[in-house]
């Protein structure tokens, strides 16, 4: 693992090794290849393949070391909730490779999504928060990263460290005079532990990432390389940037269809959600600092400001 994780995977060898895998899992099943198979993406923390059988077209996806526990993640959330996650086709967990089978369009590619669209991907979701909230242990042992409330402030200290300590001219640098603004919320991080620790709503699967790119058209959600245990309100964040920011959809009639879930409101959530916008900066910002240690540099020129960028947005909660 000396070389950056997008270098190894474009690598012939590595092509080789994964499509030879591919070949006899479908050899397995009594499935055959029948075209080429094509990579359509590398990025620092993942690839993917495209794979044209005769079953279908299918998916392999390859994760870097940090979200290498997607494959056996999804496959509990399948026992879990088999009929709300797709069962994947085969995995080889040790190195977090996976081949799904294609499910059709993405919620993004179908159309433009509306209010309808969000209520069903939110209230899927949330539903299977609650079946996975009692199985702390078992999705822990995929290797999913415990973020829930205890482990936030102490993950905030040594972020802070480790960013700070950095030299000067690396993407993830905090500065001093950042450093000091970010300590100075801390006390503020700590009473919004408290609020989620008491709160009647669980810790519990979140899935990090949820957004139209990441769910199908009839609402179920994929893509769980960005999963964490975390305090169930975390998993707001993603989809209240999204509608707010790039779309004209009602995020109060989204959010309530949420709550409904939980039998709950709005109003009686907020103290929740206005800790989770302490949090959930946090626990994404380990995120991404740990997905770009494969990075190469270039790959850090790109994306390295992520990490402060998360973390800084604790200034604004």
């Amino acid at each position: 693992m000396d070389r950056p994780f997008s270098e190894r995977v474009a690598h012939d060898d590595w092509r080789r090794a994964a499509e030879d895998w591919i070949c006899r899992e479908l050899d397995r099943h009594g499935h055959q290849v029948t075209g080429p198979i094509e990579q359509p993406r590398i990025r620092p923390w993942s690839t993917q393949l495209t794979v044209p059988t005769d079953a279908g077209p299918m998916w392999f996806k390859a994760n870097c070391a940090a979200q290498a526990f997607e494959p056996a993640l999804q496959l509990e959330l399948v026992r879990l909730a088999p009929e709300a996650v797709d069962r994947p086709y085969a995995i080889e967990a040790d190195r977090g490779w996976m081949l799904t089978v294609h499910r059709g369009e993405t919620l993004a590619d179908a159309h433009d999504p509306h209010v309808d669209d969000w209520v069903r991907v939110l209230r899927q979701a949330a539903e299977l928060q609650r079946i996975t909230a009692g199985a702390r242990e078992a999705l822990l042992a995929t290797g999913l990263p415990d973020c829930g409330p205890p482990t936030v402030v102490a993950r905030f200290d040594r972020i802070v460290e480790v960013l700070s300590a950095l030299p000067q001219e690396h993407p993830a640098h905090v500065p001093a005079q950042l450093r000091s603004q970010l300590l100075a919320v801390r006390p503020r991080l700590v009473d919004a532990v408290d609020v989620l620790a008491a709160s009647p709503l669980p810790t519990t699967w979140q899935h990090g990432d949820l957004h139209p790119n990441n769910a199908f058209a009839d609402g179920r959600v994929f893509d769980f390389g960005d999963s964490q245990w975390a305090s169930a309100v975390e998993m707001l964040s993603v989809p209240y940037g999204w509608i707010t920011t790039l779309s004209e959809v009602s995020w109060p009639e989204v959010l309530e269809a949420y709550c409904d879930v939980w039998s709950t409101t709005a109003a009686a959530i907020a103290p929740e959600w206005d800790a989770a916008a302490l949090t959930q900066p946090v626990n994404r910002t380990l995120l991404w600092w740990t997905c770009l240690q494969e990075a190469s540099a270039a790959e850090w020129a790109e994306w390295g400001q992520a990490p402060v960028h998360h973390l800084s947005r604790v200034l604004d909660a």
